[in-house]
């Protein structure tokens, strides 16, 4: 369960239907609030009391429909390990809507730049030492290009800060009103 846990979650407040048979050869639909997402599960807010069976399905509203077991239960939120294991990255993607895509892009961007200004490199001394362009560096600190997981962790190490703070940490702005 750790490993679920441990895996970056993505808040996204949409729309699902928890899916499950009553065991009478009937399908229930139970509509939910898909609060956050990751790679291994998701954490639903049920809009109403039902049972929910340790095994259903997250139905998303892309169309998207994922296998789950209930990981844990809290009244009417609950955690979601997903059943197969951990989603595909074209899986995540139909999780999160474009939007919240953009804005986690975003987030990611302006730490990697925060995190890039406060060790004192510039665009293209991170560029070289990550093996990229240093156009794609801007692009990615502006949000507008994606950063493999492979450079982020080369970049967090790099930068000596943690791949966590990088990918779910606090916006720059959050940080210097704390």
């Amino acid at each position: 369960m750790s490993d679920h846990r441990a895996a970056v979650r993505h808040h996204t407040l949409r729309t699902g239907i928890v899916e499950f048979d009553n065991g009478a050869g009937s399908v229930i639909s139970v509509p939910c609030t898909i609060r956050d997402v990751s790679g291994t599960g998701a954490r639903l807010q049920l809009n109403s009391s039902a049972w929910v069976p340790e095994q259903f399905s997250v139905i998303f509203s892309s169309g998207l429909r994922k296998a789950c077991r209930l990981a844990w239960r809290k009244e009417r939120l609950i955690g979601t390990a997903f059943a197969d294991g951990y989603a595909s990255p074209e899986e995540q993607a139909a999780m999160m809507t474009a939007d919240e895509q953009s804005r986690h892009r975003l987030g990611i961007g302006a730490r990697v730049k925060a995190a890039r200004e406060s060790r004192g490199y510039t665009e293209t001394q991170l560029a070289e030492r990550i093996g990229v362009s240093p156009a794609f560096v801007l692009q990615a600190e502006a949000g507008e290009a994606d950063i493999p997981l492979y450079q982020l962790m080369h970049i967090a190490d790099l930068l000596m800060v943690s791949l966590d703070g990088l990918v779910t940490g606090p916006a720059p702005e959050d940080a210097d009103a704390a």
